[in-house]
């Protein structure tokens, strides 16, 4: 994975390519900013891989910003964001590694990800470490093999069982359940010739495209075999959630942190996520919480900002994590920020939800609005 800042002086735009560059599995956000200067004074605790710059910011514009960085790091790769052609050659004056035209895109991300893969893919992990197949479960549903190639599913129902069988690895799955729940309408005879063909076809792509495990025969039905391969939802698997919370471990946490890039298998319809999709959304945002908490303690309010940020960008109605962001903003004693968001998110409330927000949420605002003229 490569480390990636942003810079990007209008939060709206901001967010945007917070969930465009998440939504790569290549990156890890370490972190985002539209104060430029904020962003110089925390470089040297981000390890930055590639650093995304808006040119045209107040305080201090990208070109400028990217000679500082370059002066503290020789390592770290500068793409540019603009929405003007002109700034180009200036860009490659402080030796950008590459430069998009707003507004940026998946299909733009992608090509900078080419770019830093064919370059550096082998030394970010070491030259004597096996490459891996990549597997994206949260945000949408993807397959990479070790090529960095998107592995394609013979049928829908081939995709769909695998992403089961992703969500359940090393348990074993009766024949009948898998049965009934893709095959549901058919016979029984059928039903199960579609299960042995689509487990054969799914075992045959898994060894073509080096994913890195395998399904094997059980006495009741089948088992996914993760072996070395990990994944989003395999992490979130293996954390125990009920007894990490009692005892915090900061570290394994951010890493789980990093790994959700929004609902489980978002965009697909399958009709048996839906608890398994709850399940994960309360887990995540016990994990934001429980960081946030942290960042509290340790009075580090711009990257609790941040999180809420983040987690809003994905969830933007939550309550509790609205409420969470307005009391950060209070302890900076932000009050036009807090007469800002509330009016946003009571404005979305209302078209989305069709009530008013919560009223202990509109008199918390009215309240601290009052006392703080």
């Amino acid at each position: 994975m490569f480390n990636a800042l942003i810079v990007e002086d209008e939060k709206p735009i901001l967010d945007l390519m917070k969930y465009v560059i998440g939504q790569d599995p290549h990156y890890t956000i370490v972190g985002a900013y539209t104060n430029p200067l904020e962003a110089l004074d925390q470089f040297s605790e981000l390890q930055v891989d590639v650093a995304f710059l808006d040119v045209e910011m107040p305080r201090m514009n990208g070109l400028d910003l990217a000679q500082k960085i370059n002066e503290r790091s020789s390592q770290t790769k500068i793409v540019f964001t603009t929405a003007y052609k002109q700034y180009a050659l200036d860009a490659f004056d402080v030796h950008a590694f590459h430069y998009i035209l707003k507004p940026v895109t998946p299909m733009a991300i992608e090509r900078v990800t080419k770019r830093l893969v064919d370059q550096f893919g082998h030394t970010k992990t070491g030259n004597q470490q096996q490459k891996m197949a990549s597997i994206q479960c949260f945000g949408g549903f993807e397959v990479r093999n070790t090529e960095g190639s998107i592995v394609r599913w013979r049928t829908k129902k081939a995709e769909e069982l695998f992403a089961y069988l992703l969500c359940h690895p090393g348990r074993n799955m009766s024949k009948w359940h898998l049965v009934d729940l893709l095959w549901g309408e058919m016979d029984e005879e059928r039903a199960t010739h579609n299960l042995h063909t689509t487990v054969y076809r799914l075992k045959k792509i898994l060894k073509e495209q080096e994913v890195g495990m395998d399904i094997s025969k059980t006495s009741e039905g089948y088992m996914l075999e993760p072996k070395d391969q990990s994944y989003d939802v395999w992490a979130f698997n293996q954390y125990h959630f009920s007894v990490a919370m009692d005892s915090f471990d900061v570290e394994q946490a951010e890493k789980l942190y990093h790994l959700y890039k929004g609902s489980l298998f978002d965009q697909k319809d399958y009709l048996w996520k839906t608890p398994l999709e709850e399940k994960y959304t309360k887990q995540y945002t016990m994990l934001v919480q429980k960081l946030i908490e942290h960042d509290l303690l340790r009075k580090d309010w711009q990257k609790a900002e941040q999180r809420v940020d983040t987690y809003l960008a994905l969830y933007p109605l939550q309550e509790e994590m609205n409420q969470v962001l307005l009391e950060i903003y209070a302890r900076n004693h932000q009050r036009r920020k807090i007469a800002k968001h509330y009016e946003k998110f009571a404005t979305a409330y209302r078209l989305e939800v069709g009530v008013e927000p919560p009223e202990a949420m509109r008199k918390w605002v009215e309240d601290y609005l009052r006392e703080n003229q």
